[in-house]
């Protein structure tokens, strides 16, 4: 982990908000930042990297001293995830100590180069993952995900809530799904609502950093393996993912300029 500069938690409160889609297509633009960026899937009883990033299935990492997994690169970057490790018609059923060993050796015994960014995408809700993540490494900051709706935000401001408990830093949010627009005549429909990015931002002091389209694209192109911003960086919709990249590493550096100035004390006899 030394060999990481910064670790980026993509959360969410609850599933079904693109939460996996949106780390994926950040961690493709960071890279077209030319960043090192690694890609590592939290999610241990839904894993989707495998899929969303186009990795054969059956693919599985390369075992070094019977303990250290090489990650697997897809699209230039380096993944790792529990799906590649356990078939993906079996179910993982597993109790709460046996999901945190299992995450903390994919977390910390994946043999990861000199990376930029390591992206990591949470698995939904305020549990046990995100818990022992903010416990065993330092992380440079979160976003959250959420939908305009009224429901994802309700539980948008529970990760919030939980990410301030453990002090990580909150980068910002995504209002993802913000508008959709006709493929046919170009209306734009606030499907989802409209203005709750804006009202939790308001209510954390922090900023909507992305607003992500609702776009057949990025659906067809992910469930293929080929997201968005690696198959057509020119879309609307990759062009979306390209901003938000570039106001998450801006915000990361404010963050860790903010936290390396912190005041010195000095004492003398005078």
């Amino acid at each position: 982990m030394q060999n990481i500069k910064h670790i980026i938690c993509v959360a969410s409160g609850k599933g079904g908000v693109g939460k996996s889609t949106t780390a994926v297509n950040l961690a493709l633009a960071l890279q077209s930042q030319d960043c090192r960026v690694g890609l590592l899937d939290a999610d241990i009883y839904g894993p989707s990297l495998p899929l969303m990033m186009g990795v054969k299935p059956g693919t599985t990492p390369e075992i070094r001293e019977q303990k250290f997994m090489c990650p697997i690169k897809a699209h230039g970057i380096e993944c790792n995830s529990i799906g590649f490790l356990v078939d993906q018609r079996t179910a993982v059923v597993w109790r709460a100590p046996m999901m945190i060993s299992a995450f903390n050796q994919i977390l910390g015994d994946t043999t990861w180069s000199n990376l930029d960014y390591l992206v990591v995408d949470m698995p939904p809700g305020t549990g046990d993952i995100q818990l022992s993540l903010a416990q065993s490494v330092k992380i440079s900051g979160s976003v959250i995900v959420t939908t305009p709706q009224d429901v994802a935000l309700l539980d948008a401001r529970k990760g919030i809530e939980m990410f301030k408990k453990v002090d990580v830093p909150l980068l910002g949010i995504v209002e993802n799904m913000s508008i959709h627009v006709c493929s046919n005549c170009g209306y734009e429909e606030s499907i989802f609502g409209s203005g709750g990015g804006d009202s939790l931002s308001l209510d954390y002091g922090t900023e909507v950093i992305g607003r992500l389209p609702l776009d057949l694209t990025i659906r067809e192109q992910t469930d293929a393996g080929n997201p968005v911003v690696a198959s057509n960086p020119d879309h609307p919709a990759a062009r979306a993912y390209l901003l938000l990249a570039d106001k998450v590493a801006r915000r990361v550096e404010e963050v860790s300029t903010a936290a390396s100035a912190s005041p010195k004390i000095t004492i003398s006899n005078d």
